[in-house]
């Protein structure tokens, strides 16, 4: 899960993509990087750290050009501890192409082969986000023909990476000398939207994996690109589009909802806010089948991404809502920390209680979900720490058993605490008097209640289905084992 925009503009961009990155900041904290393109060269810089830090005034002055792309990674596939694995990437042939992908492949190893053994491409990373941009720069080559590109070569070229390439991609890739493309998978598993700004009687165009992205920097939203779409921007601002996939299926992924997205983001035609909105009422019927009412003096939420849930619960179930707690926004997200010991520091790092809002009181917890329970278990001492008689617990999404394996680094199973569990049994690992979940259905139908033609969603952490079809017990096996190794290198790390 990560955070990508491109800009085809009329001035320079770096300033604009600079602006755009800090407004895409939470979808990842791990690494930041610009490309820009000026007279067929282009200019990179990307590092290690938040988009405040990777950025100085000197990095800037050097990133020129009228068109550019940026990326805020956290990592899934690969390593985060080499730089060489921040985006965007660049392959020099065919034309040159920089690169920036939100996503995760599930067959990036037998691409990564497939490249080596047949196409004659060497893969310098172990990031299946530079799988892809191979993929995409040998079917570039092999569309062109020899000659010189055309809207048709290009997406011919996306075409066949739909072809090839299985698992979530949206994408954004500058051609040297030519223009830009943003394309997203056959399922739309990730987001990807585009934008306008007139200037000067010409139009500047902005892709990006939020709306907030867009509009945050004076674009128009005019609308989402299409599961299987590719949007082709030339050099002289001209744009058009093709369906490029067979059989296109918008499955989008319902965490992005629950979690990752801002909530004030259009996405998929459907306002982020008000999903969450809806998922609070559908909550609260549960809670009211599940609970005592008359049992719950306050209803609070776990800022930030639960606060809209827990508001309109506390509404149609009649009940008192206040901010229990108050968040520190200078630490990171903790479920993607690496190490157990590091995670669970982080939490009283993160946020504090203020006590005269517990005392005495019995306290219905809103969060969005519970992934670990690492977060949770902290969360509730705190509130008996601070004086709450009874601590109730209320999730806004289902229980979470399954790993994500479409670019959400999630656990491995045995680490997520609803594995093995019922919701009695979750209730008392993270020392809760009762836990409510949000069903399935309800979470799914949430979203679907503002935009019906969203018939079906990427749901897999939650229901085990993983919609491309190739993900087998063998896989996640795999799985399980090359992020347990990753875990305990972490776990070794904070015990030096």
């Amino acid at each position: 899960m990560c955070g990508i925009v491109g800009v085809a503009g009329q001035g320079p961009v770096n300033q604009l993509i600079y602006d755009s990155l800090l407004l895409l900041q939470h979808r990842g904290q791990d690494a930041a990087g610009i490309a820009t393109s000026s007279d067929s060269f282009f200019n990179m810089y990307k590092a290690h750290g938040l988009v405040r830090d990777v950025f100085r005034t000197r990095n800037m002055r050097a990133l020129r050009g009228v068109s550019g792309l940026g990326q805020v990674r956290y990592p899934t596939a690969g390593s985060s501890a080499s730089v060489d694995e921040a985006q965007p990437f660049y392959v020099n042939a065919p034309f040159g192409v920089t690169f920036v992908h939100n996503g995760n492949l599930t067959n990036w190893r037998e691409l990564r082969e497939e490249l080596f053994r047949i196409d004659r491409r060497h893969i310098n990373t172990n990031s299946d986000s530079e799988v892809l941009l191979n993929v995409f720069a040998h079917e570039l080559q092999l569309a062109a023909n020899g000659v010189s590109l055309d809207e048709n070569a290009i997406f011919a070229a996306v075409t066949a990476v739909h072809r090839r390439a299985k698992g979530a991609y949206a994408v954004i890739a500058q051609i040297a000398s030519y223009g830009m493309i943003g394309f997203r998978d056959p399922f739309g598993i990730r987001p990807l939207c585009l934008g306008s700004l007139e200037t000067g009687g010409k139009l500047e165009w902005m892709l990006a994996s939020e709306s907030v992205a867009l509009t945050g920097c004076g674009f128009t939203f005019v609308r989402d690109v299409e599961p299987g779409e590719a949007v082709w921007i030339d050099l002289d601002g001209k744009l058009s589009s093709r369906q490029c996939a067979t059989n296109p299926v918008h499955t989008p992924c319902v965490f992005e909802y629950v979690y990752f997205a801002r909530p004030d983001s259009l996405m998929n035609g459907v306002s982020v806010y008000d999903a969450r909105l809806n998922m609070g009422e559908y909550l609260a019927d549960n809670v009211a089948k599940a609970l005592r009412l008359g049992e719950i003096d306050v209803v609070m939420p776990i800022p930030d991404s639960s606060r809209p849930a827990a508001m309109q619960l506390a509404a149609r179930l009649g009940l008192n809502y206040r901010e229990g707690f108050i968040k520190n926004r200078y630490v990171g997200r903790t479920f993607i920390m690496p190490g157990q010991a590091v995670r669970k520091k982080s939490v009283r790092q993160k946020l504090s209680a203020i006590d005269m809002e517990f005392k005495g009181k019995n306290v219905l917890l809103v969060d969005d979900s519970i992934v670990r329970g690492t977060t949770s278990r902290e969360i509730v001492d705190m509130a008996r720490a601070a004086g709450a008689h009874k601590v109730f617990f209320a999730s806004a999404a289902p229980p979470v058993r399954f790993p994500n394996v479409y670019g959400i680094d999630m656990p491995t199973q045995s680490e997520l605490i609803a594995t093995g569990r019922d919701t009695e049994q979750v209730a008392r690992e993270i020392g809760s008097d009762a836990l409510v979940y949000q069903d399935l259905h309800d979470l799914e139908q949430s979203i679907r209640d503002l935009n019906p033609k969203l018939t079906q969603f990427e749901s897999s952490c939650f229901n085990g289905r993983y919609i491309t079809g190739d993900i087998d017990a063998a896989y996640l096996d795999r799985l399980s084992q090359t992020r347990g190794a990753a875990n305990a290198a972490a776990n070794n790390d904070d015990d030096a």
